[in-house]
């Protein structure tokens, strides 16, 4: 029997990513890669409140249904422009929840100023939203998600982490089949999201990178195409 509580060596993990998804030349095709620290520290402040909102409507929807939809919230709220986002009177945000060509729910919509606010905060201390997040690196990405959970609006869970990887942003994310490989191997137990299980999968994700040279994303995705039954596609 296998021991438990050990990660398997970075080789055994990529060939099983590669004979499920059809050999290396396809599972390396699926990867990508992430931006720079320095490209990440470019990146505008309305990008980042643009994809924290996407993120915030998608989440438990159909994302299909919020990219449909997406030119409209641009039109909506001034290009996420966040100084003009916080000159959003809460009848304009009422207003915007009520109109059709974006997603009627003022909970989600008041996350929109929440987040501008948030980010503003961040940008006067740092230079910009983009130079904050590229402090961060791979040896701590959860104190990154910590943060926009504790400071955001509604970006826990994966909401934030997803949010992250879209803007090119290093990390993992925790995958349904992530956390299912990491608590099977008995490195966590419980809840995937408590400080005691996100370490223990941060230093893991920091021990491959070292084996490996490999990005904390195509470390996660290698991990996640290798289990569960995503075998065409992810």
């Amino acid at each position: 029997m296998e021991e438990q509580g050990y990660l398997e060596p970075f080789s055994r993990l990529y060939q099983r990513a590669c004979e499920r998804k059809g050999g290396e030349k396809r599972l390396e095709s699926l990867l990508g890669r992430p931006l720079s620290s320095n490209e990440i520290s470019q990146i505008p402040d309305d990008r980042f409140l643009a994809e924290f909102t996407k993120k915030v409507f998608q989440a438990g929807f159909v994302w299909r249904v919020i990219e449909n939809k997406w030119d409209n919230f641009e039109r909506l709220f001034f290009g996420f422009d966040v100084e003009k986002v916080l000159l959003m009177p809460d009848e304009m945000l009422e207003q915007r929840a009520q109109n059709p060509d974006i997603i009627r729910n003022y909970n989600r919509v008041k996350t929109i100023r929440e987040n501008a606010l948030m980010i503003s905060d961040v940008s006067r201390d740092y230079g910009s939203f983009g130079k904050f997040v590229a402090s961060f690196d791979s040896t701590n990405v959860i104190d990154l998600w910590l943060f926009l959970k504790k400071r955001g609006a509604r970006l826990g869970g994966n909401s934030g982490p997803y949010a992250l990887r879209a803007l090119g942003k290093d990390t993992f994310v925790l995958s349904p089949d992530v956390v299912a490989y990491f608590t099977n191997r008995g490195i966590i137990s419980g809840s995937a999201t408590s400080k005691r299980s996100l370490t223990a999968i941060q230093e893991s994700f920091a021990q491959l990178h070292k084996e490996s040279g490999r990005s904390l994303q195509e470390l996660s995705l290698i991990i996640a195409f290798g289990v569960g039954d995503n075998r065409v596609g992810y």
